[in-house]
Parts: C-alpha cells; sequence; structure tokens
C-alpha cells in the first residue's frame, strides 16, 4: 500500500469509525479481505476505502487493518454502511470464521 494511509482500528472502534469515513466522503468499498497473520496468533480484516468524487483526478484512498484474537474473531459488520462488503464479510467468516 505504498502512496496509502494505513490505520490500525480496535474491533470496537471500527463501525464508528466506518461511519465517519462514509460520512467524510469514503463512498466506495474497493475490497475486504482477512488473512492469518501469524500461526496461532492474530488474525487482520483489511478494507480498502476510496473517496470517488466528480471532478477529482486522483481518488484518495485510506486502507483499513483490524486485528482480532483467534479466541474472539469478531469485527462489526459494515454492510449498513457498504452494501458491497456483503459478500466479502462472509467469505473472511466462511474462510476465517472472522464474525
Amino acid at each position: 500500500y505504498q502512496g496509502i494511509e494505513t490505520l490500525q482500528i480496535k474491533p470496537e472502534d471500527w463501525h464508528s469509525i466506518a461511519v465517519i469515513l462514509y460520512v467524510y466522503g469514503y463512498n466506495y468499498l474497493r475490497f475486504q479481505c482477512a488473512y492469518d497473520v501469524a500461526p496461532g496468533g492474530l488474525l487482520a480484516s483489511v478494507y480498502h476505502l476510496t473517496r470517488i468524487e466528480y471532478g477529482i483526478d486522483q481518488p484518495e484512498e485510506v486502507c483499513i487493518k483490524v486485528f482480532v484474537s483467534r479466541k474472539n474473531p469478531r469485527i462489526p459488520s459494515i454492510f449498513w454502511v457498504w452494501k458491497s462488503a456483503d459478500f466479502q464479510e462472509r467469505e473472511s467468516y466462511d474462510m476465517l470464521g472472522i464474525s
């Protein structure tokens, strides 16, 4: 993510921050994915958001990473903010159990 602001967010803060980002114009969820950080360690969910506006040559982007423990892999859904998260979040649940 060279040149893209990357933020690490606590799971309990994610929904509020997602709403704030949407209000500030980050209107497109480019992708959401999840990965296993280390064997027996943390799991991570990554959200790549883009702010697309008419008349702007270069859209603004931000990458959000949310880390959770394997014992409690729960991250609030952002489906109600970006509808495109639906399938992607379900895939993270199917592959890694992040709900």
